[in-house]
């Protein structure tokens, strides 16, 4: 028994028309020999009007309700769409996260999961049933309600897909595919026709909004096959798979920016060992996500050098927390600084393992545009730069053009058959 998961995003199921639209799409692969498990997200505008609502009760309403609250918009969707499915002649069943058996671990807002009971809904696949299941969330030891945090649904159907062992798990959006740069913002973007789980993964942390980065994780520790689509045509989309030779020809895959952290330095740290381990002891036990970490060799006179760190602008606050607590601690004694007038542009590519002067083009590219650059990060397939936020949009151009990756360069000459057959599931036989 071959099974399919696919997810469809807010937009894909805004309306009661895209709603019917989705059914129709789900029978089309049932029809097919698949047995089908569906993950939705809430309608669009659902979960922030939910958000608003709680917002005018209170300024800080508590994680575990907000959970409660916002978890209903998925109820909604998977039942719109499992009436969708029986009036269309076809046996479906909604499920939430209790009756699927997805457990989490009790990070209120944006839990983590632990385990899936994949026997529920092979239960119910036996019957001849399409399989409904509420996104986004979970529940706990304590069997409270708990959400997976932002872009959780592409979380949950990669889980599920996982736990099933499904044959693909397709991802349907407002895009069709994953792009060398957000066509928003770059006319020329070129949709790719595949791109490694590496790759994706970085694209995804490094501002992608195509694919959530936890997904993608999950995806690549047990080789789930993810195949990118748009929700509103039958266009090929993009494959997300191993990593291929083909791949590995092309320098640069994408690039992609963010404007959403800000930068925090703090200054006269003492020169000595276990210091920075408690700085960023504090901020993991606040559950504060720490992106780029630069720090400055020591002053010969007093000792002492800074850190600087980049963090969600939402985690300021918290950050402001712990740094007055380390002062406290008598770890801090200097000033500290927060810049939030930043951005991260990134460049991505496997080739970048093999391929040398990379870097030096991306510099030579800000420097031509005299463009700044304030921190850099690097990894084996990515490089990040931090500049001024109000030229985020230039660089990103910039990149894009002179690296050659708009829409006159090709990624690859030919697809393997292998990679062509699966980015069709569609056209399984029967049997």
């Amino acid at each position: 028994m071959d099974i399919l998961v696919q997810k469809y995003g807010g937009t894909s199921v805004g309306s009661v028309e895209r709603i019917k639209n989705v059914a129709r799409r789900i029978i089309r692969s049932k029809e097919k020999g698949y047995s089908v498990v569906v993950v939705v997200s809430a309608m669009s505008g659902e979960t922030n009007r939910l958000i608003d609502l709680a917002q005018q009760v209170t300024a800080e309403p508590a994680k575990r309700e907000m959970d409660m609250l916002v978890s209903t918009g998925e109820q909604v969707s998977i039942a719109l769409l499992a009436i969708a499915l029986q009036d269309m002649g076809h046996p479906a069943i909604s499920m939430t996260a209790a009756q699927v058996g997805i457990r989490t671990d009790a990070n209120f807002m944006n839990a983590r999961i632990q385990h899936i009971d994949d026997k529920p809904m092979k239960a119910e696949l036996k019957k001849g049933r399409i399989v409904i299941v509420a996104g986004f969330q979970g529940i706990d030891v304590g069997n409270n309600i708990t959400t997976l945090g932002r872009g959780g649904s592409d979380t949950s159907a990669v889980a599920l897909a996982a736990a099933l062992k499904a044959k693909y798990c397709e991802i349907y959006t407002d895009v069709d595919g994953v792009y060398t740069a957000d066509p928003n913002k770059v006319p020329d973007a070129r949709m790719l026709r595949e791109i490694s789980y590496e790759e994706m993964l970085e694209l995804a942390s490094l501002g992608s909004k195509v694919l959530h980065s936890r997904s993608v994780e999950i995806a690549m520790n047990y080789n789930v096959v993810l195949h990118v689509r748009s929700s509103l045509n039958d266009n090929e989309g993009t494959l997300v798979v191993k990593e291929t030779k083909e791949m590995e020809k092309i320098r640069i895959s994408g690039v992609t920016s963010k404007t959403d952290e800000a930068r925090v330095t703090i200054y006269d740290l003492d020169d000595k060992p276990g210091v920075a381990a408690a700085v960023f002891s504090e901020l993991a036990a606040s559950r504060i996500n720490v992106d780029m970490i630069v720090q400055s060799s020591a002053l010969e006179k007093t000792h002492t050098n800074r850190i600087s760190f980049t963090v969600k602008k939402s985690d300021i606050k918290s950050v402001e927390g712990v740094v007055e607590k380390l002062r406290k601690a008598g770890t801090v004694n200097g000033k500290h600084l927060v810049d939030t007038k930043i951005g991260i542009v990134s460049i991505v590519g496997v080739g970048m393992k093999s391929h040398t002067g990379v870097a030096s083009q991306l510099f030579a590219i800000l420097a031509k545009n005299k463009i700044n650059i304030e921190m850099i990060s690097t990894s084996e397939i990515k490089i990040s730069c931090v500049i001024a936020e109000d030229r985020v949009l230039d660089a990103v151009r910039a990149i894009h053009r002179d690296f050659g990756l708009g829409e006159g360069s090709v990624r690859s000459a030919a697809k393997p058959a292998a990679k062509k057959a699966a980015a069709q599931p569609a056209a399984k036989k029967k049997g």
